[in-house]
């Protein structure tokens, strides 16, 4: 079969529909945040932002079910914000045990 032909077949092209819209470069893009929550977690936690952990666990949270009930629905986008809510959380636990911690020590 030739090339030409098989980019023509239905699946072909929906598979570069698909490779060509917001449905797959928007997650792809946005992987960039729980990369860097990930990398975060070998830094010290005294330059961890309890809000702006928060917020940005909160952000991942909705953005799941965003990703869910949109049709169709958006598993890599889901899965890029599951990644970020759970470093997210991991990193506000590192924060809370350091902030008792320093108020223990005072």
């Amino acid at each position: 079969m030739s090339m030409r032909r098989s980019m023509s077949s239905s699946s072909a092209a929906e598979w570069r529909n698909y490779f060509m819209s917001t449905h797959f470069w928007g997650p792809v893009a946005n992987w960039g945040i729980p990369i860097a929550a990930i990398a975060d977690t070998s830094k010290h936690p005294k330059f961890i932002s309890g809000r702006m952990t928060l917020a940005l666990t909160l952000y991942s949270c909705i953005f799941m079910r965003f990703a869910y009930k949109v049709q169709p629905r958006n598993w890599l986008l889901f899965a890029c914000h599951a990644t970020n809510a759970t470093a997210q959380s991991f990193q506000g636990i590192r924060y809370l045990r350091y902030i008792n911690s320093q108020e223990a020590a005072a």
